[in-house]
Order: C-alpha cells, then structure tokens, then sequence
C-alpha cells in the first residue's frame, strides 16, 4: 500500500484533509501549468521555423522564375543573332539611301538599286543589329517578329505588282515607236 508523505501527515494529525487536498490541486495545477509553457515555447519556435521556411522558398521560387526568364531571354537574343547573321544581305554601301523611321527617328541606309526596288515592295525588311541595321528578307523578318518584334524597324506589306492599276495596261507598245 502506497502511503503519500501527505496521507502519513494526515494520518498523525499536523494537516487536514481539506488543506491537502487544496496543496494537491495546486501542485496538479503548477504541474499542469509547466507542461504547457515548454510546449508553447516550442510550438513558437517550430512555428516560426516554419514560416522562414515558407519565405525562404518564396524567394527560392521567385529567384528561380527571374533566371529562368534571363536564360529565355538570352535564349531568344542568340536565336535572333543567328537569323540576322545567317540571313543578311551584303549590301556593299550602295548608291541610293533608303529612308526608314526607327521610333521617332528618321534614319537612312544605301542600298543598291535591286534592294531598294526589294524593300519598297516588301520583299525585304531592316531589322537593328548591334549598333546598326541590317537587311533581311521578309519571311525571316516575320520570324525574328514572334520571337522579338522589337528587332524588326522596317517591315513593309508586301505588295502584288498587279497590272489593275495601270490605266494603260491593255494597249502594247510597238517596239519601233521612237520618242
């Protein structure tokens, strides 16, 4: 039989019963009490672990997205550098200046005559490369557009040279008519 320090005090006398229940309750209480304060205590610091966990892998995810996007765009950039280079025509500083507008600004290139006659109907584009311009033929221009459409400067619609607009397309001239 499991005799208490407090039941052998009750038994000789010194104490009550009701002071020794009133001495149980609040030692239960103080037990009570101590068991959650470490608890608390934990579940803060496990807490707070945890939500510098989560910002951590915010800024983990949001760091990964930024280079992910610089890789696309260098990615897009070299793509871009490679039509330009692989596709462009030598124009060998010809004897007539093509005008073109570059945003606000109206800029001139020279052409020989067969590109300028190929840029008016569309056939060709000017697209910025480096720290200049560069002629390209349309169908690679509309290329470099879905990748950076802010390479392309000029781009002219193509146009059909159709006889529909020349009042006198039905009449031949003869070949011995002198001027």
């Amino acid at each position: 039989m499991a005799n208490s320090f407090g039941d052998q005090l009750l038994k000789a006398g010194l104490v009550s019963k009701d002071k020794l229940n009133k001495a149980k309750k609040s030692k239960y209480r103080q037990q009570k009490t101590e068991k959650k304060k470490p608890g608390n205590i934990v579940n803060e610091a496990t807490e707070s672990a945890r939500r510098l966990a989560a910002e951590k892998a915010e800024r983990d995810r949001e760091l990964n997205r930024r280079q992910k996007e610089a890789l696309e765009r260098k990615a897009i950039q070299a793509q871009v550098r490679q039509l330009v280079e692989l596709n462009r025509l030598p124009r060998d500083d010809g004897e007539i200046g093509y005008n073109f507008q570059d945003g606000t600004a109206i800029k001139k290139l020279f052409v020989s005559n067969e590109i300028h006659d190929r840029l008016g109907r569309g056939l060709l584009a000017i697209v910025r490369f480096d720290d200049g311009y560069e002629v390209i033929p349309s169908v690679v221009a509309e290329k470099i557009k879905l990748r950076d459409a802010s390479c392309i400067v000029s781009n002219a619609a193509p146009r059909e040279d159709s006889g529909d607009d020349d009042p006198y397309a039905d009449y031949k001239v003869p070949d011995d008519l002198m001027w």
